[in-house]
């Protein structure tokens, strides 16, 4: 095993080790009580299978046969979720013919980053995650299920779906996905699109029609955001039915693998002798899994929120540094859009998930001996489902990879080290992605301009105010003092400013999921403005320094003067519309009780 890795895994483990046993203590004493309907009074029995049907109500009550929850995120207004429609009774039927029962527990809300850009509802949108977390807890609060199925995909679903598990950590839990669209519109002419309508070259009906074709059918966006790398993290923390991330909502080896699903959490039940509890299964190896996972491919930087708190979930404790060090041993395997031309489609058909944990594992970058959802070690995650006839198999992938432009092997990697840097400094703490940016963009000197809003930023960008090397900040972005939403509006003018020629850089206390692309971007900046993060000392054209070699985010100015600089103040007016309108008064307790981005903007600690 990796040294690097090791010595990481290791002081998780001791710095976790008080708030893990006391996590564990929890699962355990859960996991020792009868089951809900042996425990239950009958009136509570009665509620509880009112609506199933007479044979089912037989089932639970006399033959004691499993039960099994569906959390579903269902709704049609995703295109990655609206093929859940049907899978409850698909669910429901393979369950009765093993011998069990199913009861669709309860819905979570699922809202699509996609459609609120730059919109108010993104406001709502980091905040959903702990949303959906109570929304799952709610759905297992009756208590009368041996395991659940989770169905969820995109951006703050399956975090929060995985964190809400988590808190029933007692019960076996697997993930359903259901896979991504086809592959449309190629993703840099989307991008080259969307780089024209912000310098005004082509109209709306242009750009809406190169949208329309790039997001075009039911499935998940085929770009590597946060909804794939969700997708990815659960493959490495063993928790999906081996290779489903990436198979099409409607290829017929899709229902093979949902009904597999069933199967598979039947088999990890108290009542299977081969009890997994999710608990037990997500410990600080699963978690550095995920996170060698998520560095290897590229992934979402909005894991580095997600994944710090999903590990709080399980009473495991990890930051940026832990992330950094790992991102100096972790080779970057993929090159998926917006770190390369291809999309997930391709990147399933080059090898996919299972082509990077293999040459991750087989070069002690991975831990293998932990527990999934398939048995007591992660191989098994390092093949791909196949229809054998009718029947569903699994095969394994070729020892080169399908296309080395999408997928590498550990020996002939894109890049010796990770896609994700820490950089800090007297501005703060931040993450920057740097596998998609050019090498001689990796340090970036250069005056700032300051913006309390991408609208701002956007208006300075057409006015021709920053036609020149510059280092864009925009706080005011972070979750006290609005939700901290994404701020993808900023990429194209940044893009274009960089394509001219300009050293242009971001600097924000919000988000921006990874999807800066090229453009070199410190991101998640802690401590946030309104909260008296140092980032409101800055003052247009203070000389700024990111270095994402030396990892320094720096305000090149006296320490004399530094220090004796007051903060800026959030404009009340801009405070009062952050929080009115769209939902966001109901939110509010969320953006008061928010812990920093580091500590994974929980709410609920």
């Amino acid at each position: 095993m990796n040294e690097t890795l090791k010595s990481v895994t290791d002081r998780i483990r001791e710095r976790s080790r008080a708030t893990r046993e006391r996590y564990l203590a929890g699962v355990d004493k859960m996991a020792a009580r009868k089951r809900g309907f042996e425990r239950f009074g009958c009136a509570n029995v009665a509620h509880a299978v009112a609506a199933m049907p007479a044979n089912d109500k037989l089932r639970i009550v006399a033959e004691r046969a499993p039960n099994l929850a569906v959390v579903t995120a269902y709704n049609d207004m995703l295109s990655a979720h609206q093929p859940y429609e049907g899978y409850p009774e698909r669910i429901r039927a393979v369950a009765h013919a093993l011998g069990a029962t199913v009861q669709v527990a309860g819905g979570v809300p699922a809202m699509c980053d996609g459609v609120t850009q730059g919109l108010p509802g993104m406001e709502l949108s980091l905040f959903s995650r702990d949303a959906i977390a109570m929304g799952t807890a709610v759905a297992l609060s009756h208590d009368v299920f041996d395991g659940a199925l989770l169905l969820g995909i995109c951006d703050k679903i399956v975090p929060g779906l995985l964190i809400g598990a988590l808190h029933f950590g007692h019960l076996p839990c697997v993930f359903v996905p259901a896979g991504p669209m086809g592959s449309g519109l190629a993703n840099k002419d989307k991008a080259k699109v969307r780089e024209q309508y912000a310098q005004g070259l082509v109209g709306r009906d242009e750009l809406l029609k190169a949208e329309q074709a790039a997001y075009h059918g039911a499935g998940t966006c085929t770009f590597y955001g946060t909804a794939n790398s969700n997708q990815m993290l659960l493959e490495a923390m063993g928790l999906h039915v081996p290779g489903a991330a990436f198979v099409h909502p409607h290829d017929a080896l899709r229902d093979k693998l949902t009904d597999e699903a069933v199967r598979t959490a039947l088999s990890i039940t108290p009542q299977s002798g081969n009890f997994t509890p999710i608990g037990r299964l997500v410990d600080e190896r699963t978690i550095v899994n995920a996170m060698a996972a998520l560095l290897a491919t590229g992934g979402s930087t909005n894991h580095l929120i997600h994944w710090v708190a999903v590990a709080r979930s399980a009473g495991i404790l990890i930051d940026w540094s832990d992330f950094s060090e790992l991102s100096g041993v972790v080779p970057l395997l993929s090159r998926v859009y917006p770190n390369g031309s291809a999309d997930v489609n391709q990147f399933q058909a080059a090898g996919g998930p299972g082509f990077v944990i293999r040459e991750l594992l087989d070069a002690g970058l991975m831990h293998e001996d932990v527990l999934s959802v398939a048995g007591s070690s992660l191989r098994p995650f390092t093949r791909v489902p196949a229809m054998d006839g009718d029947k569903l198999g699994w095969r394994d992938l070729p020892a080169d990879s399908g296309d080395s432009s999408v997928v590498r092997t550990a020996a002939q990697p894109f890049s010796a080290t990770g896609g994700l840097k820490l950089v800090q400094g007297n501005l703060g703490r931040a993450v920057i992605k740097v596998s998609a940016v050019p090498e001689d963009r990796h340090t970036i000197e250069a005056p700032c301009r300051i913006f309390d809003s991408q609208e701002a930023m956007q208006a300075a960008f057409k006015a021709g105010e920053l036609e020149r090397d510059v280092i864009v900040v925009v706080r005011f972005q972070g979750p006290h003092a609005n939700g901290m939403p994404e701020l993808h509006k900023l990429t194209p003018p940044l893009a274009v400013l960089q394509n001219k020629g300009f050293r242009v850089a971001l600097v924000t206390d919000g988000r921006m999921s990874g999807a800066s692309g090229t453009v070199p971007a410190a991101i998640h900046l802690s401590p946030e403005a309104i909260n008296g993060g140092p980032i409101g000392k800055l003052r247009d054209g203070d000389l700024v320094r990111l270095c994402s070699v030396s990892g320094q985010l720096q305000a090149l100015v006296p320490a004399a003067e530094w220090a004796s600089r007051e903060l800026a103040q959030i404009k009340p007016e801009a405070l009062d519309d952050n929080g009115h309108g769209i939902g966001r008064e109901l939110f509010a307790g969320m953006r008061r009780n928010a812990k920093s981005a580091e500590e994974g903007a929980i709410t609920w600690m």
